[in-house]
């Protein structure tokens, strides 16, 4: 992966972004794309769009949320210690003993979720998933008289975590799931020959899907695309634990996940499976036999529907604050989407 890519997708992952506090990190998208666009704006929801050729009569959509999942403090102890609770999927598994930081208004406050020690532990206790609500955070204040100076009811939280290199080109860090999608969709922007397009490109970083899909739905709705596609993460199977038999056979640095199912529009799928062949890209193909928990979902009944299309970046250890990938299949992702869209040609039949 180039420097500069590099670069863009260490800030992205390491800019706090939970699901209702997106703003920093769409300045961040914003900025990157601004100077290859037509015209970049932002809507109520918080959703960021950069377009290509405004006036063209095909719209297409991309999409890929910049939300990830994370904490909000919930209530606030005499002694000063923080409940919370989640915002998206967050397993109660992994939360202890981590560091934390709170996102006030004063500015970042560190903390850890507290443990009891395993040595005070009765038998019964250490086979007990602690629950969300039973856990706590500490910052070091002596009382809530100190601590309300700085933190308030609702403000977000997440995991104290960066992005960190592992072997070969493959990296770790939090909330992959999904500013991935959205650093595709980036790059896409940037790297699509606008004389080559015979569509308007629409590219979408969305709000809040770990909520529902809110931000593909609000999105979709005012763009109103003929053909859209999300690019998310998905399961990778290629570790323990994972069985093959219920999610298939999808492995890290062999390319994309190319969906295909009842959500996926046929004719898509095939152009990718083409567009890959053609390019000499690498993919994968996953079964997806109902409606996908991603923005695709959204998109697709917009309105009077959408042909619609979506592409996994393969992840280990989702919503866990150690999420893997491998930056090859970023690359790949963004060579197959730019040479699908650059194949685009009004006359085409989308229709099933």
């Amino acid at each position: 992966m180039e420097k500069s890519r590099e670069e863009f997708l260490k800030k992205l992952i390491e800019t706090p972004s939970p699901s209702g506090f997106e703003e920093q990190v769409q300045k961040i998208f914003g900025e990157r794309i601004q100077d290859k666009v037509d015209r970049f704006i932002k809507d109520y929801h918080g959703n960021a769009i950069g377009i290509i050729h405004p006036d063209a009569s095909f719209r297409v959509m991309l999409a890929g949320h910049c939300d990830e999942v994370g904490l909000m403090v919930e209530y606030i102890s005499d002694q000063g210690y923080i409940y919370f609770s989640t915002i998206g999927g967050i397993d109660a598994h992994v939360t202890p003993g981590k560091r934390v930081i709170i996102h006030s208004s004063q500015g970042p406050v560190r903390g850890v979720i507290g443990k009891k020690p395993i040595h005070l532990m009765e038998e019964k206790e250490r086979q007990k998933v602690v629950k969300i609500e039973e856990q706590w955070i500490d910052v070091g204040a002596k009382n809530k008289e100190e601590l309300t100076k700085i933190v308030q009811i609702g403000d977000p939280i997440t995991m104290d975590v960066g992005l960190d290199q592992l072997l070969g080109s493959r990296v770790a860090g939090r909330g992959f799931d999904d500013r991935v999608g959205a650093f595709v969709v980036a790059e896409v922007l940037r790297k699509v020959q606008k004389e080559r397009l015979q569509c308007g490109v629409y590219g979408v970083s969305t709000v809040q899907e770990e909520l529902g899909l809110r931000g593909a739905r609000t999105s979709a709705f005012r763009i109103d695309p003929h053909l859209g596609i999300a690019i998310d993460v998905t399961f990778a199977s290629d570790c323990p634990d994972i069985d093959k038999r219920k999610i298939g056979d999808v492995s890290l640095g062999k390319g994309p996940v190319i969906s295909r199912g009842p959500n996926i529009n046929p004719h898509i799928f095939q152009k990718l499976i083409n567009i890959a062949n053609q390019k000499n890209i690498p993919y994968q193909i996953q079964a997806e036999s109902r409606a996908t928990g991603t923005d695709a979902n959204s998109i697709q009944i917009n309105r009077q529907g959408v042909a619609t299309g979506l592409l996994g970046i393969p992840n280990r250890y989702m919503h866990t604050p150690s999420e893997v990938i491998d930056c090859d299949d970023l690359d790949a992702a963004i060579h197959l989407l730019v040479g699908f869209l650059e194949s685009i040609h009004p006359e085409e039949n989308w229709i099933p």
